[in-house]
């Protein structure tokens, strides 16, 4: 690695840093394309779980070719640079344009970015995987309405609840975020599909309501809300919302995943068939 250069691409400027790894938009030396870049931070690079996470990540995504999930194109080998490469997407998530106040963006998308958001995560599903981490912060968004679900970090594969896979499936450590989480993922239980559509109806009700489906003063209180506690209506918080809309996110929002939609191929067809807004048309 020289100052501005990883392997045969240029560093062009820093998009995002996190506790772990950084996001760079680079250009390929041999192509002049850009690509966007996430890189483990030199600090970590002998911490064996954020490696694992970091190339798990590129592995889950390599796989992924749809496009409303983000491209993964090259996953290095070497041995100091950790990193992967993925399609240029420069769009801002969802959760930035909540907390930037940015709701006619969403109001005016909403029918077509919660559809969007609903095909890539059938098409994840149906693919053998659980994102196990769909929030806000995970749906990107450019200005033409297009959307990416990025971050498979600990996307996990769905494996078929058969006696024996019950019998020695074991409980590991909670991983995802807590105001999203199903019940099911709390309790360390095997997942399917049903985990994401939880995930997916939290993040509908923050970017209609713009506050999650849960709040509580510890994270404790926070897990035991989305295990015990109904949530409020969508319309308590905005009343511009249509019925069918707030019972189809409250449906994605069951306790029991027998009682939410049984895929996202439902999802789509309930979508299809309400308004989101009274005040926005339906579209053509």
């Amino acid at each position: 690695m020289s100052e501005d250069k990883i392997g045969d691409y240029k560093l062009v400027k820093c998009l995002q840093t996190g506790n772990n790894s950084q996001v760079w938009e680079v250009v390929e030396t041999s192509s002049h394309r850009h690509f966007a870049m996430k890189l483990l931070l030199p600090g970590m690079a002998k911490d064996g779980q954020s490696k694992k996470m970091l190339y798990h990540e590129a592995a889950v995504g390599k796989e992924m070719t749809h496009p409303n999930v983000i491209r993964i194109s090259y996953v290095s080998e070497d041995s100091t640079d950790h990193y992967f490469v993925m399609e240029y997407f420069p769009a801002g998530s969802l959760k930035s344009r909540i907390v930037n106040k940015q709701y006619d963006f969403i109001r005016e998308r909403a029918d077509s970015i919660f559809k969007q958001a609903a095909t890539g995560l059938a098409y994840m599903n149906a693919s053998g995987w659980v994102h196990r981490d769909i929030k806000p912060d995970n749906l990107l968004v450019n200005a033409a309405g297009e959307l990416r679900i990025i971050d498979f970090a600990i996307a996990r594969r769905i494996v078929a609840p058969t006696f024996f896979n019950k019998l020695f499936h074991r409980k590991g450590f909670i991983q995802g975020t807590r105001s999203y989480m199903s019940p099911e993922q709390i309790r360390g239980e095997m997942l399917d599909g049903r985990a994401d559509i939880y995930s997916y109806g939290a993040t509908l009700y923050e970017l209609t309501t713009y506050r999650p489906p849960f709040r509580a003063s510890s994270q404790q209180e926070l897990l035991a809300k989305h295990c015990i506690e109904a949530p409020a209506t969508l319309i308590s918080y905005n009343k511009d919302l249509t019925p069918e809309f707030s019972n189809l996110v409250l449906r994605c929002l069951a306790k029991k995943r027998e009682d939410r939609p049984e895929s996202f191929h439902e999802v789509l067809k309930a979508l299809n068939q309400i308004r989101v807004y009274k005040s926005v048309p339906a579209p053509k």
